[in-house]
């Protein structure tokens, strides 16, 4: 018996030993990621994340191993948020504690986030103005789907209309996708509209073969969308098998500009006409409109406003502009392709908000003369096969085949106050 327990023992303290040795492996490659996020700054999430408390946290580690971006981890035995600006707001995690330690929340103290007030169809408190998906805080596919179904069979149900159209929807995103597909079953006279030059929505521009997590959605026609991980590929040929199969009408390449309030609904003026409308469907992004240069030659076909396709830049000379990680990472992925020149130009003199793997990487491929950095340096003028740029005084002149400007985007808040909806900030708050 004595050897018996003495076995068991050992087995035990074994198993012990080994747990140990994992947890505090995972929890220092935690702080690892903590502190590159503090150092790099990516503090503050983009939008719905968990908010963890832990005087109710036992340590259980279920909301880690349910977040398949890594935003998680445990730091001294309690689930940390290591990586905010990953997180994309599914609120997997909540549903894995098993101790209602989690709460999803928008905002934090420091940084509050704007969010526009909706009623439970979606609607504004301007009346025939609905918001559906990122801009409302919901960016993922299946809930952004569902709201724009959601607030379409609303629509269908509205009285009194003497306009031409039953509804504009404004991006053609998930929500807007899924908009316009109840607008053709519920046969309302529609236009959506897409700024961009195909599909938007920000899961449209994730680079190639990048993984979209998402849930079963319920489409207007279609039926159940049974994706639970899908590439971005496939999700395209999925969205344009939609497409083609229900006629969808989709008009890329034009921008609204403005929504002015009329006696029977709305007219909404965008950079090709303008629409009268009994209802509007605002299904954009948080990001709004790209930022942009302000430069003469900045209407060129060859300047863009992020990276999709690293491989369509081979053997050309590529000029990015920005100093955040989508400027790191466009510029890194596009020196890997076969005869690039690539020069990274940013105004200021470090570049202080990239992660710290992204600069180091960046160093790496400068080191190697893969890119070229040009700091304090600012584009003056795009033309065809050359750039002009200003480095402390001095014109630099290059030749150039491709821009890429990551500058971020004008976010629509001003816009929604202009046109009268009501917006609250809110500081970690659901």
């Amino acid at each position: 018996m004595d050897t018996s327990y003495a076995i068991y023992l050992l087995f035990f303290a074994f198993v012990l030993l080994f747990y140990l040795r994992s947890r505090l492996k995972g929890e220092s490659s935690s702080v690892e990621v903590l502190n590159e996020c503090l150092e790099a700054g990516l503090t503050e999430p983009s939008t719905l994340h968990p908010e963890i408390d832990p005087r109710l946290c036992l340590g259980a580690g279920s909301c880690v191993a349910a977040c398949p971006e890594g935003a998680l981890g445990m730091i001294n035995g309690k689930g940390t948020l290591i990586n905010p600006t990953v997180c994309i707001g599914h609120g997997a995690c909540e549903a894995a504690c098993p101790h209602d330690a989690i709460k999803l929340v928008f905002g934090t103290e420091r940084r509050g986030m704007d969010i526009p007030q909706v009623d439970p169809h979606f609607e504004t408190n301007v009346p025939g103005i609905f918001i559906a998906g990122e801009l409302g805080g919901m960016g993922l596919l299946h809930k952004a789907a569902g709201q724009g179904s959601r607030a379409i069979e609303y629509i269908a149900g509205l009285k009194g209309n003497k306009n031409p159209y039953d509804v504009v929807i404004i991006g053609a995103g998930p929500a807007g996708l899924a908009a316009t597909l109840g607008a053709i079953e519920r046969k309302l006279r529609y236009v959506t509209i897409e700024q961009e030059t195909s599909l938007g929505g920000a899961m449209f521009k994730y680079p190639r073969h990048k993984i979209v997590m998402t849930s079963p959605a319920e489409l207007p026609i279609v039926g159940k969308m049974q994706f639970k991980e899908v590439s971005k590929e496939a999700l395209l040929e999925f969205w344009h098998g939609v497409i083609a199969q229900t006629g969808m009408q989709l008009n890329y390449e034009e921008r609204m500009e403005d929504i002015t309030k009329t006696d029977n609904g709305f007219v909404v003026k965008t950079t090709k006409g303008s629409y009268e409308t009994r209802a509007v469907l605002l299904a954009i992004g948080r990001r709004g409109t790209p930022r942009k240069l302000g430069v003469p030659g900045e209407e060129l076909p060859k300047v863009v406003y992020h990276l999709v396709d690293p491989e369509q830049y081979c053997n050309q000379h590529v000029m990015v502009v920005g100093g955040g990680d989508s400027a790191l990472e466009a510029a890194i992925a596009i020196a890997e392709q076969p005869g690039t020149t690539v020069t990274l130009s940013y105004r200021s003199e470090a570049f202080g908000r990239g992660k710290t793997k992204n600069r180091e990487r960046l160093k790496e491929m400068t080191d190697k003369g893969r890119i070229t950095v040009l700091l304090k340096s600012n584009v003056k003028q795009v033309s065809k096969g050359k750039i002009l740029l200003e480095q402390e005084s001095r014109m630099i002149e290059m030749p150039n085949d491709a821009v890429i400007v990551c500058a971020g985007g004008i976010l629509p808040t001003p816009f929604l106050k202009q046109i009268g909806v009501m917006v609250e900030t809110k500081f970690g708050t659901a």
